[in-house]
């Protein structure tokens, strides 16, 4: 005679399976890019590097040493896009934001790298926008695009953007385009335009895929990460605060540079400006 089946066990047996959660990996992988929950990295690190941003936009450098040539200078227009090449060479708390150990951490995670170094560091400061015309958007774009001189393929080659603001739907956040990176090297868009919808409609999106727009909304610490195929830009800030950012570029050992040490990997040596922030530095080329 079989074993009797009680009516409790029969409907636990029929009940779904639940999926297991999508570990950030997953969420990589699928998306090309991904955030933290929350704030990734301490607050009063965060707040010593708002500090050293602003040093830095008003020409204060206390390494002694000047970022590099830059879009945007000290005594340029408050109103525009402030974009400064290098921060962490000419501030000691820049410096400190980026190798805090969650940063590297995080990228590991998502990744599965087995090292990553900081390689280019972009300081970001979007004011709110005061008047229409006034240049604060980031038009639609792959990285890859501009870093196609320095290294040999897009593979290994990342982005975290860092807020050290709060960034919500007004404030002009990142917008991303899911599943992107994996449209190949379009070589279309524009940083610079302004009309990002302009942009948009000179990017020529494959047969079979489909262009959607998520937003990475972050609190102060938190963080994003993107592949150097996936499109993103962003518009005017609109909230009464201005929008304070690193762009922080990484490589891991899959990445290979192209040409040597020149360029943007002209300091890949310089541990005081691409530091390795997680795994050994020998598993680098």
């Amino acid at each position: 005679m079989g074993q009797r089946v009680s009516l409790r066990q029969l409907n636990r047996a029929a009940m779904p399976v639940p999926a297991p959660a999508s570990t950030l990996a997953d969420t990589f992988a699928r998306d090309g890019y991904c955030c933290t929950p929350g704030p990734l990295l301490p607050a009063p690190a965060v707040a010593r590097a708002v500090a050293g941003m602003d040093a830095v936009r008003a020409g204060h450098y206390d390494t002694g040493v000047a970022p590099q040539p830059s879009p945007w200078n000290p005594g340029d227009s408050p109103s525009v896009l402030c974009k400064i090449e290098m921060p962490q060479a000419a501030n000691h708390a820049i410096r400190a934001l980026l190798t805090q150990p969650e940063l590297g951490a995080f990228v590991a995670k998502a990744t599965g790298a087995e090292a990553v170094q900081v390689w280019w560091v972009q300081l970001l400061y979007k004011p709110p926008a005061t008047t229409p015309d006034a240049p604060t958007s980031v038009g639609w774009h792959q990285d890859f695009q501009y870093w196609r001189d320095n290294w040999h393929s897009p593979e290994g080659l990342l982005t975290a953007w860092i807020a050290l603001s709060d960034v919500g739907a007004d404030a002009g956040p990142v917008r991303f385009v899911p599943g992107s990176h994996r449209w190949g090297f379009l070589g279309e868009g524009d940083f610079f335009g302004q009309d990002t919808d302009a942009v948009r409609e000179g990017i020529h999106v494959p047969a079979g895929e489909t262009w959607r727009e998520e937003a990475a909304l972050l609190p102060p610490g938190g963080a994003s990460l993107h592949h150097s195929l996936t499109y993103h830009g962003s518009s005017p800030n609109r909230s009464a605060l201005p929008r304070r950012s690193f762009a922080v570029h990484l490589r891991t050992e899959r990445a290979v540079p192209r040409g040597g040490r020149h360029g943007l990997t002209a300091f890949l040596d310089d541990p005081t400006r691409c530091p390795v922030i997680y795994g050994k530095a020998d598993r680098l080329d």
